[in-house]
């Protein structure tokens, strides 16, 4: 039986227009925070109306909105001046994945006057600054997670950044102040969950949080392809789930391929990952075929009767069914991607410490291919 380890570290706040509580929360560890954010946030007045709420709660704020993929770890280290220098008391994080880890390393830094290098290379801090997080995309597999991946200036390669405990104080996923997900968002957190679900770390705790949230995701691609849109809820709670049942297990290779492309290059993650979600099931069928048949039921394919090996099948192939419904390529290079370009990603990806709980031997050979087929 695999071992659990589990510590929840964040309280988390999900629901409808709860951004106004942000300022009790932060309130609980000071009143002065560095809000790191996104330029594109500012076109509908997120960031605006998130510094109102925060003044209205007696937090000051310092803004920096300079985020954009691609994004390099270093930048992380001139934040972390800036908040030294203000005397801030902890860190925001209020946008895009990239937003997120560039956040976290700059509560790191900032604390303990850390270099981003060592981080990088390996070393396991033992403080930071409280970090609050408002993330704009909700399945996120690193955001609860014991580390997250950065991207090394150095050399551009991606890198497994270890994050002390208690680094999280707080999630906040708000359906209606952080927008509506979108389509392309639910193959993400259905990728994220049956990897998540297929994982050796899987277990006794983390499969019936995925299998929840496998059901969830399916019903939402579902009710995208019937024309519903107002799913803010329902896209919030699935994301939630996906983030903390990933986390009590551990992110597959597509997930952490899809997260590094969206670091390194100006696409969105959940583009990525919807490209690599049937590859890597065609993958998992051969290694879990047992787990992606009983997700095939969960998803609502008509399994009874069928072998797990015929019934493992169904996935994919409604996968691949539903991208092209809702006209969502299934392509990487539709994306505005080079396939050269991408080869450095693959070697770094085998190097992290998360692929030794993949369900099958992750090779580079391996990983390359599973980008040609997406690709």
């Amino acid at each position: 039986m695999t071992d659990i380890v589990l510590k929840i570290d964040p309280e988390i706040v999900i629901g409808m227009d709860i951004i106004n509580r942000v300022g009790t929360i932060c309130k609980t560890y000071g009143n002065q925070f560095l809000l790191i954010s996104e330029k594109s946030l500012n076109d509908d007045k997120s960031i605006e109306r998130l510094k109102a709420v925060l003044q209205d709660s007696g937090v000051q704020t310092i803004l920096f909105d300079e985020i954009k993929a691609p994004v390099t770890a270093d930048i992380a280290e001139t934040i972390a001046h800036l908040a030294r220098a203000a005397h801030c008391s902890g860190i925001i994080g209020f946008g895009c994945p990239s937003v997120q880890t560039i956040a976290r390393l700059t509560a790191i830094i900032a604390a303990d006057v850390n270099d981003v290098f060592e981080l990088l290379d390996g070393k396991i801090p033992t403080a930071a600054l409280p970090y609050i997080a408002i993330p704009s995309v909700k399945e996120d597999p690193f955001l609860t997670a014991g580390g997250f991946i950065a991207v090394d200036p150095r050399n551009r390669e991606i890198r497994l950044v270890h994050a002390p405990g208690g680094l999280c104080k707080a999630v906040v996923l708000d359906g209606v102040f952080s927008g509506q997900a979108g389509a392309a968002a639910a193959f993400d957190g259905l990728c994220i969950a049956l990897e998540a679900y297929c994982s050796k770390k899987a277990n006794i705790l983390s499969d019936p949080i995925l299998e929840k949230t496998i059901a969830l995701f399916a019903q939402i691609i579902s009710f995208y392809g019937d024309g519903a849109i107002e799913m803010e809820e329902l896209e919030a709670q699935a994301g939630f789930l996906a983030t903390i049942g990933s986390a009590v297990s551990a992110p597959g290779i597509a997930s952490t391929l899809a997260c590094a492309i969206a670091l390194r290059f100006p696409v969105e993650k959940s583009l990525c990952a919807a490209a690599l979600l049937p590859v890597i099931l065609d993958k998992l069928v051969s290694c879990r075929a047992e787990k992606i048949a009983k997700a095939a039921s969960l998803m609502g394919e008509k399994t009874e009767g069928l072998p797990d090996a015929e019934a493992a099948l169904l996935p994919a192939a409604s996968i691949r069914s539903s991208l092209e419904k809702l006209a969502i390529s299934p392509r990487l290079q539709d994306l505005g991607l080079q396939f050269d370009r991408l080869i450095p990603i693959v070697e770094s990806a085998r190097n992290l410490d998360i692929v030794a709980f993949s369900p099958w031997t992750v090779t580079s050979e391996e990983i390359l291919n599973i980008i040609k087929q997406a690709f």
